[in-house]
């Protein structure tokens, strides 16, 4: 069973966007209450953008749940004065979960993720707007669609990589 969510509860920053210069193409997700198809899908079309700015309680909370403890994350202090940072810098794998998600809003309930792959090589700042998306760029025969990845801080790319998902056709149960 999915649960769909009526679009009139989704923040404007989490609604469907539209692609960038040079991409082609967007899709519905689950954040609009649709589910992808394997057959809706083209390599070069963009999927929907996530758009979040990480603000410091969120990244507080990570680094608890993931027992992250290294002080570049939540002392300004330390994080200006030993590490010769502004400010505190938002997690890696804070960033990589803000991209899977937006894979996985892409795919909706039926979808799966199987094979994500990313590099952090850039660093971001709490209160920075992050646009996490992608790109297809195939689609195999046996029903997977490969998407190159990337989390953005305007035209910087912060953390590139690739993604593997599989879709259901229609008409598949």
């Amino acid at each position: 069973m999915t649960h769909h969510m009526p679009a009139s509860h989704i923040p404007a920053n989490r609604r469907k966007s539209t692609p960038e210069e040079g991409e082609t193409g967007t899709f519905a997700s689950a954040r609009e209450g649709t589910q992808v198809y394997f057959e809706d899908v083209d390599t070069g079309d963009a999927i929907p953008a996530l758009t979040v700015a990480v603000d410091e309680t969120q990244m507080f909370f990570f680094s608890a749940a993931t027992y992250n403890g290294h002080r570049i994350h939540y002392d300004k202090e330390w994080a200006r004065d030993r590490e010769g940072y502004d400010n505190v810098l938002v997690q890696g794998p804070l960033q990589a979960a803000l991209l899977s998600r937006a894979l996985t809003d892409w795919i909706g309930g039926d979808g799966r993720l199987v094979a994500f792959s990313v590099q952090n090589r850039a660093i971001a700042l709490p209160g920075q707007e992050l646009t996490f998306g992608g790109v297809v760029t195939a689609k195999r025969p046996d029903g997977l669609v490969d998407v190159d990845v990337f989390c953005k801080r305007g035209d910087d790319v912060l953390m590139p990589g690739t993604a593997t998902v599989a879709l259901p056709r229609r008409g598949e149960a």
